[in-house]
């Protein structure tokens, strides 16, 4: 499933839309389907998109720790190693979950996908 989404990604990468838009739209993406999640929970079948949802999530943030890692990735250094960082934590949060589903426990993954997005999504000078 994984190099589904890295096709994906490829192919959107070849659009007029920048790469860091895309992120930002994939991101903002995940975050609306873990708040439905979020204000689902108790909906029948709500734990298998659940599921999903964190899959998504995770092959997404999977997909940035790859990008990342490259060493000649254009990002500072200091930067990419607090996203890697960061990335971790949602590694460990969305395999807790995984584990052991807590509505409150989803916050964190939803604002960590928003916030990096919104980054994303402002324009560098």
């Amino acid at each position: 499933m994984f190099g589904s989404v890295q096709a994906a990604y490829e192919a959107g990468r070849k659009t007029s839309l920048s790469s860091r838009e895309l992120e930002a739209a994939a991101l903002f993406k995940a975050a609306r389907i873990l708040e439905v999640c979020r204000q689902e929970w108790d909906a029948p079948g709500s734990r298998e998109r659940l599921g999903e949802a964190l899959r998504q999530n995770l092959r997404l943030w999977t997909f940035f720790q790859a990008e990342l890692s490259r060493p000649d990735h254009e990002m500072p250094v200091d930067l990419r190693r607090d996203l890697l960082r960061l990335s971790a934590f949602v590694d460990q949060r969305t395999f807790e979950l995984m584990a052991h589903p807590a509505r409150e426990k989803l916050q964190a993954l939803i604002e960590i996908d928003r916030q990096i997005a919104s980054g994303l999504a402002v324009t560098p000078t």
